[in-house]
């Protein structure tokens, strides 16, 4: 069967739905990897934290805590990898047998959707979960790289590579968070897909959710708040 055959078996509020979620996803990272400076997302305030991060790590003697703050992140990536591969392992037995997912349809008085339909449904929700486990395997790439330049930044800050590695390092150490952040919001959108199993209306709606969670913890939250406020009284 070819891509257009398969369309058509989607009603238009299906097809819309999914425009819908790739759209308003591609519209969210934009906004919070490049926000007005008016009022900068929790992602963006972060990149300050982490240059500053760069030039303390300079001059402080010993450096352990600087290690053991970067093997905690490198092991929450690791975490959310392996949960992702668990996540991929379960949806690929999906593919193998849709009757649970039939079932679990004719259990809230739904139609069952043809195997077909199904079985695209679980693609699309495990497309977000390969993204993401692909930004979680470079993020954990670039930490060991920011890793090694911060372990090549001399011990005396009088160096004259000292700060010019240092900021090496924290922009190595900002663009694997990027990607960690990326893989953190294909992880809401693919929860947020499984809606689509209920049919289109349920994708719309939690996708809305899963979009609106995501606005207020980078634009609107306590934690938020929290950092602006001590940046603002830093500058």
């Amino acid at each position: 069967m070819d891509a257009l055959s398969l369309l058509a078996l989607f009603p238009p509020l299906d097809l819309a739905a999914v425009a819908y979620t790739l759209l308003g996803a591609w519209a969210l990272q934009l906004l919070i990897e490049h926000p007005t400076l008016r009022r900068p997302s929790v992602s963006v305030i972060m990149t300050h934290y982490r240059r500053d991060w760069m030039r303390e790590f300079v001059t402080r003697q010993p450096r352990i805590f600087d290690a053991n703050i970067l093997d905690g992140l490198r092991q929450g990536i690791t975490f959310y990898a392996s949960t992702c591969m668990l996540a991929l392992g379960g949806g690929l037995a999906l593919l193998g047998d849709t009757a649970p997912l039939q079932g679990l349809a004719q259990s809230f008085a739904l139609a069952a959707d043809p195997v077909l339909v199904i079985k695209a449904k679980i693609l699309f929700i495990l497309a977000f979960v390969v993204n993401a486990f692909l930004k979680f395997v470079w993020s954990h790439r670039l930490f060991g790289y920011c890793s090694l330049l911060m372990a090549s930044v001399p011990n005396d800050a009088s160096h004259p590579q000292a700060f010019p590695r240092a900021a090496r390092a924290a922009e190595v150490n900002i663009t694997a968070a990027r990607n960690y952040n990326r893989g953190l919001r294909s992880v809401y959108f693919a929860i947020g897909a499984l809606g689509w199993l209920v049919g289109p209306w349920g994708l719309l709606i939690t996708m809305t959710a899963t979009f609106a969670t995501l606005i207020r913890r980078e634009f609107a939250s306590q934690s938020r708040a929290a950092m602006l406020d001590r940046l603002s009284e830093t500058e």
